[in-house]
């Protein structure tokens, strides 16, 4: 089966054919380190991760680049206010994507370029540019892209930028261009970038380069001119996207992306995320809450990217459940199953259609929500199957149904995450079996709300409980 994805600038769904199988070259926008990444930018970046892991399991080898925006209006007036230079301030939010990208199961990607250390490669860019008349300088050493001289302009996202929807979504710096569409490529400094050390030397004098120059540089420096497929959320297909094509293609003669893959927005609670409303929140908060990694994967892989997902702390818990039912069945599948020689419980044909509809959802546009619908039909029918045979079945066919799961696992990494070893202190661990024990006297007792209390006490410090027949496990 072939992986088919819907490709922004055709508007069509489009089998993946990369341009030197089995390598495909992937450029990802990634985050502005100015603060921390959200629970929305997470959506996104999930997303990218997803999709690297399944292009493994299909045998391929992608080559995932996300690039860390270092310099740029936001992380600039950010030092200023922090009274540090702009590496000082930007160092600690690379880090913290990085730690909070780790927390959440995404695999370490090929390369994180950061803006500030390919500057010299920028201004033969835009050198480029003016040698084929599509950039100019503006009187203050501001160097622009000349929309008018790149007639493809507006294919990606069907806006030309001469309305006024594009007029009001075009750059609204303080720069002098020649006409209200053109782009910045280089900004002559200022004296809030000098007092950050965000300041260059160039043939126009020194300034910085434009945010959208950023990511035409860095994807082709690490993968090409021409990229097998370029990612991001849907509030970059304009102006950035659009504008990343045209300075890449204007500079190269080439076709800058063979596709583009754009992930829908996030809500909270049904409500778009803001600042003022209270609902924009980091992976620290969501794990000071009480919610694990796991549960908050699970619900970020939840919709298929395509769709808006609403993140709801109702949707939260029931992750959590879910979670809860992978483990179980990994215990049960390792740990807990008896095998028999002669015994056949029909794990066999439930594995082979579970992979089965799991490839072709995944398959058909990355469908994660219906990739999960199977996952969690392996489990049921698998439970089912064991509790027939009394939890007994042959050598192979539970050979088989571990390596589906695994093998399912792979790409969602939920159960990875579950599994993980928890760095639990001694202190703790000796605090929660002491109130475990006390749990196990009051539910002999039959003093329910004690027992109940102290189940309490223990989620609000993160801890899961899970009553089995051999006793009370625990968890962080």
């Amino acid at each position: 089966m072939t992986l088919r994805l819907y490709d922004s600038l055709s508007r069509s769904l489009r089998p993946l054919e990369p341009l030197a199988p089995p390598r495909v070259n992937v450029y990802a926008c990634g985050p502005t380190i100015y603060g921390r990444a959200h629970i929305g930018n997470f959506r996104t970046f999930v997303a990218y991760d997803l999709l690297h892991r399944y292009l493994e399991w299909k045998g391929l080898e992608p080559r995932m680049v996300v690039n860390l925006t270092d310099v740029d209006d936001k992380t600039i007036n950010g030092a200023a206010a922090a009274g540090t230079d702009l590496e000082s301030f930007t160092e600690p939010h690379g880090e913290a994507f990085l730690h909070d990208a780790d927390t959440l199961g995404i695999r370490p990607f090929f390369a994180t370029p950061r803006a500030t250390a390919h500057v010299d490669e920028m201004v033969r860019w835009i050198e480029r540019l003016e040698e084929k008349g599509l950039a100019y300088r503006a009187d203050d050493g501001s160097v622009y892209f000349r929309i008018s001289a790149f007639p493809d302009y507006g294919r990606l996202s069907g806006n030309r930028a001469d309305g006024e929807e594009g007029r009001s979504r075009i750059d609204a710096d303080e720069y002098e261009k020649d006409d209200v569409r053109d782009f910045v490529l280089w900004k002559a400094a200022r004296e809030v970038d000098r007092e950050v050390g965000a300041v260059w030397p160039s043939p126009w004098g020194e300034g910085r380069p434009g945010w959208h120059l950023e990511c035409s540089v860095l994807s082709c420096g690490a993968l090409g001119e021409t990229l097998d497929l370029h990612l991001g959320g849907e509030d970059l297909l304009f102006p950035h996207h659009e504008n990343e094509i045209a300075q890449s293609e204007g500079a190269t003669g080439k076709p800058f992306a063979r596709a583009w893959m754009h992930t829908k927005h996030l809500r909270v609670e049904g409500q778009k995320m803001s600042k003022s409303l209270g609902n924009v929140f980091t992976v620290p908060e969501l794990l000071e809450r009480g919610h694990t990694p796991a549960a908050i994967r699970h619900l970020l892989v939840s919709a298929q990217y395509r769709k808006e997902l609403n993140f709801t702390f109702d949707g939260l818990e029931g992750s959590a459940r879910a979670v809860q039912r992978l483990v179980a069945i990994h215990r049960r599948l390792h740990e807990e199953t008896t095998v028999a020689p002669d015994a056949d419980a029909g794990l066999t044909p439930i594995a082979t259609r579970a992979v089965e509809a799991f490839e072709a959802a995944l398959d058909d546009d990355l469908n994660s929500s219906e990739a999960l619908a199977a996952l969690f039909g392996f489990l049921r029918d698998t439970n089912t199957a064991l509790d027939r045979t009394g939890g007994v079945a042959g050598e192979s066919e539970l050979a088989g149904a571990r390596d589906a799961l695994d093998s399912m696992d792979r790409v969602f990494g939920i159960l990875e995450l579950a599994l993980r070893p928890d760095e639990v202190d001694d202190d703790l661990a000796t605090w929660v079996e002491d109130l475990i024990a006390q749990r196990r006297e009051a539910r002999a007792a039959k003093n329910w709300a004690r027992a109940d209390e102290i189940r309490d006490e223990l989620t609000a410090r993160g801890v899961v409980l899970e009553d089995t027949a051999q006793g009370t496990r625990w968890s962080v």
